[in-house]
Order: C-alpha cells, then structure tokens, then sequence
C-alpha cells in the first residue's frame, strides 16, 4: 500500500493542496498500519500481539483520516467546485458512494478495538486486522480514482 501510495504521490501531488494534505494524511496512517502490522521497515520479531495503547492509537488515527475525508477533504472539494461552476458527475458520485461503504466495517473495527479486552485481542486481533487491511485497500483505490477525477476537474473548470 505504501508503494502505491508514494505512486500516486508522484503522479497526482503537487496539483492542489487538499489532495496534498489528503495524501499526506493517509500515508501518516499507513505508517501507523505497518507499524502495528509489524511490517518492513517496521518488522517486529516477536509474536505477541501489538500493545493496547498501540492499537488505541491507531483505531484513533483510522477515525480521524474517515472524519477528515467525510466532513472536511470532500467539502473542501465541493467549495472549490461551486467557486468553478462545476458539479460532480454521476462516477464521482458512485465512486463517493462506494467509499462511504467502507466506512461503517472500519467504525466497527475501531470500536470493537477502542476498549481494552486482552481476551478480544488474542482471539480476534489477527484476523480482524487482516479484513482491515483489504477494506483499506479497496478504500484508497476507490479514494484515488476519486482524486484523479477530482485533480482533472479542478484543472480544466467549466468555461475554461
């Protein structure tokens, strides 16, 4: 994930300012993913399962990258839309359709996570993270077409 991510930087960042900070963000959260992972370059040799103030932390992160997109990067995006004259057409309604989608299974994750309960966390951890991961993914690659969609509109506005 990290190397698409650094990917799509690449191509689309640099072009607006909200999607740099929104790419900002989401690489700030895949870094606390792999961590929490134990994944390169973040490798953790041992097996015990991560601490719960580490998962604390992420399940912290995780809401705040969704609240952020939802209720920020998205209405940031529109305002730069109604300064233009232009709307949103019927892809990047269902592509903004199926990002929300993603959301209520990672809520679920972070509350199920957000109390301390050892038990939980040596039964279900390992494979509640994994399913976390893949609804991450199909996220970022619904969010990124998204952007791409975004970046051409703001760059050729109507009229222009």
């Amino acid at each position: 994930m990290l190397t698409k991510l650094n990917q799509f930087q690449e191509q689309w960042g640099g072009n607006n300012d909200v999607i740099d900070h929104w790419l900002s963000t989401r690489q700030d959260l895949l870094v606390e993913f792999c961590k929490l992972a134990g994944l390169p370059p973040f490798d953790n040799s041992s097996s015990s399962l991560p601490s719960f103030s580490s998962i604390q932390s992420f399940t912290q992160h995780l809401i705040d990258y969704i609240s952020e997109g939802h209720f920020k990067i998205y209405n940031m995006v529109m305002a730069k839309w109604d300064a233009t004259g232009f709307s949103p057409t019927e892809e990047m309604s269902q592509l903004y359709a199926n990002i929300t989608k993603t959301t209520d299974p990672i809520l679920n994750f972070t509350d199920k996570y957000s109390k301390e309960n050892e038990a939980l966390l040596l039964s279900d951890f390992d494979n509640d993270f994994s399913i976390l991961g893949e609804i991450i993914e199909v996220r970022f690659e619904l969010e990124d077409g998204l952007i791409e969609l975004i970046v051409s509109s703001l760059s050729h506005p109507p009229g222009a």
